[in-house]
């Protein structure tokens, strides 16, 4: 048995759907577009149930992983919410899609749903069992309520973001300018994908974050607050 980081996802609200095959569709595609950004120890696909399930080497790839998936699936109009867990799992039919298996890693992963199903947790969206639980949770939680107040248009440049794209990038395949993209990156958007790239951060990697950063605030302050504001959320 492997010790891994596991997710379990659950589409919400999918009973009330008005196109659950669309759904079902955006799933699909969402997922595989994931897989190509965030490569997992197992794949990360959907299952049974409205559920979606993968595996991760490391706890900041199982987190990133899940809110790719989140952006992805919300410009769909739905969303997921995540269990994410800790611990061996084995595979008994390795050939079978979705995987026959079982372990910690997924009693775990299962446990962090079953607490996103408690009423006073229903607004909530990623929960984790496991090592270092307190860090990791508190750090979803910051994470999902600055995801749930940015804008569409912002929830499309993090999704680039997190994905690796600079804000000079994400700036052109959006076609804004680089002052409205640095204006949200200054109201949320830069703090999520600093907070991304941090969870599972080697020495150095906050100082590119931070040299990625203000490069663009400068740029954005430089050619003024209301037009990059306008520009950000009216495009």
């Amino acid at each position: 048995m492997t010790a891994v980081y596991t997710v379990i996802g659950d589409l919400v609200g999918s009973r009330e759907l008005p196109d659950r095959a669309a759904a079902q569709k955006a799933v699909g595609e969402v997922l595989a577009d994931v897989s190509a950004i965030v490569p997992g120890v197992q794949p990360f696909e959907a299952t049974v149930g409205d559920e979606v399930q993968g595996a991760f080497a490391t706890i900041g790839d199982a987190t990133r992983a899940g809110l790719l998936a989140r952006l992805g699936l919300l410009a769909h109009g739905v969303d997921l919410r995540c269990g994410y867990g800790h611990g061996e799992v084995t595979v008994h039919e390795a050939d079978r899609r979705p995987l026959l298996q079982d372990g910690p890693g997924w009693w775990s992963a299962r446990e962090a749903v079953d607490v996103l199903g408690q009423p006073r947790r229903s607004g909530q969206r990623s929960w984790y069992v496991g090592p270092d639980a307190g860090r990791v949770v508190g750090y979803l939680l910051v994470r999902d309520a600055l995801v749930d107040r940015l804008t569409d248009r912002h929830r499309e440049m993090l999704a680039l973001a997190v994905a690796g794209r600079t804000q000079a990038e994400v700036a052109d395949a959006l076609g804004l300018s680089r002052s409205a993209v640095s204006q949200a990156f200054a109201r949320g958007v830069g703090a999520v994908r600093e907070a991304v790239l941090l969870l599972d951060a080697e020495p150095g990697v906050d100082e590119v974050v931070d040299e990625d950063v203000d490069e663009g605030m400068d740029e954005g302050v430089d050619e003024g607050v209301d037009e990059g504001v306008d520009e950000g959320e009216g495009a």
